[in-house]
């Protein structure tokens, strides 16, 4: 039988736990103002566009409040001043995501990054593929069905895809395969539109089904292994000469 704890233990262990949930809000905070400062200075227009939309929003609802009167005059100030607030910010949000990906965009293992951070239920394998120059496919799982993400170079990655394509097809029958290369050439999604396109493909097979293929498809294993991709996007000119022997390896 479990030992109950006395009262002076569960009064500390909360305490704790509210000091570590403090510091960690803390921390957030100076993350984000950090990531704030930088976009700053990287992006003229940042603040004007929070300021202005703040204060459009705040005067809107200031003058709805005015013409209403009343209780609802005072209602509608304070929210006002919030709705400006998080619409200031979703504009920060975006704009900052923006800069990260035209950052990230053409440099090798961009996507992979990209598709690692993707938000929902995506079931991600890097690196399922790959060649010499670190051309690589990276293999998606979603409610679409298996979609095969290759970035480099597109005369590369084309037969790279043919090939994963027809190895995985013998084992997930009549679920929907799809290929997509990363670029901005004729027929490729750029970086910072792959989590939209990928949102935009129809939903084909359920979460359980998802399952039972990330299953049948580890069997297929990989031919360059995570631990032979770069954890993030390298940026033009860094030093590869490692990695490409770990590829050719594989």
């Amino acid at each position: 039988m479990a030992k109950s704890r006395n009262p002076a233990e569960v009064k500390a262990a909360k305490a704790e736990a509210k000091a570590a949930r403090k510091a960690a809000s803390k921390q957030r905070r100076s993350q984000l103002w950090q990531a704030f400062q930088i976009q700053r200075k990287e992006d003229k227009r940042l603040l004007p566009y929070m300021i202005g939309v703040f204060v459009l929003i705040v005067g809107a609802s200031v003058a709805s409040g005015l013409y209403a009167g009343g209780f609802t005059m005072y209602m509608m100030i304070p929210l006002g001043v919030l709705l400006g607030g998080l619409v200031a910010f979703i504009i920060f949000g975006r704009r900052a995501q923006k800069s990260v990906y035209r950052k990230a965009e053409g440099q090798t293992g961009a996507a992979a990054w990209a598709l690692e951070n993707l938000r929902g239920k995506w079931r991600v394998t890097p690196g399922v593929s790959a060649t010499g120059h670190f051309d690589a496919v990276h293999r998606v799982i979603g409610r679409p069905g298996v979609i095969f993400v290759g970035e480099g170079s597109a005369a590369r990655v084309k037969p790279l895809l043919a090939q994963e394509k027809k190895r995985t097809a013998r084992l997930v029958g009549d679920v929907p395969i799809y290929d997509i290369v990363i670029g901005n050439g004729d027929g490729e999604v750029p970086l910072s539109k792959l989590e939209r396109h990928l949102g935009k493909l129809p939903a084909n097979i359920t979460v359980k089904q998802m399952d039972s293929l990330e299953s049948r498809l580890a069997a297929l294993g990989t031919k360059v292994g995570p631990a032979a991709m770069p954890k993030g996007p390298m940026p033009a000119g860094a030093k590869m000469r490692g990695v490409q022997r770990t590829v050719r390896r594989k």
